[in-house]
């Protein structure tokens, strides 16, 4: 069964915060610590996992990230603080190598979460 997330991606610095939904999760964190989906994530160098929420389904999915993205950012980063209060990468050890030195998502093997 396909599994969806919304998730946040933050900078070393915490102060720049993107939230997004996928139908892979893994797969979209690696994209973004490549460097390789263009625009916001790429452009504020957004590659550190804090935060995500399974779904088993799109819909509900894609309505939550609407929900929160509407919130303050001040509400996004209690939401984060209440899963991870020291803003660690929860990707951190997912993958058996650096992302941003592979060529291409098959070198990559994934660890799980």
């Amino acid at each position: 069964m396909k599994q969806f997330a919304i998730y946040f991606m933050t900078n070393w610095t915490n102060k720049i915060l993107y939230v997004g939904v996928t139908s892979n999760l893994e797969q979209r964190v690696w994209r973004h610590k490549s460097k390789i989906i263009e625009g916001f994530t790429k452009k504020y160098n957004t590659d550190k996992l804090v935060y995500f929420e399974q779904y088993e389904d799109s819909e509900n999915a894609i309505k939550r990230e609407k929900q929160i993205k509407n919130w303050s950012r001040k509400k996004k980063d209690i939401l984060v603080n209440q899963m991870n209060p020291d803003w660690k990468d929860l990707s951190q050890k997912w993958y058996s190598e650096d992302p941003s030195t592979s060529l291409g998502m098959t070198e990559i093997k994934f660890k799980g979460i």
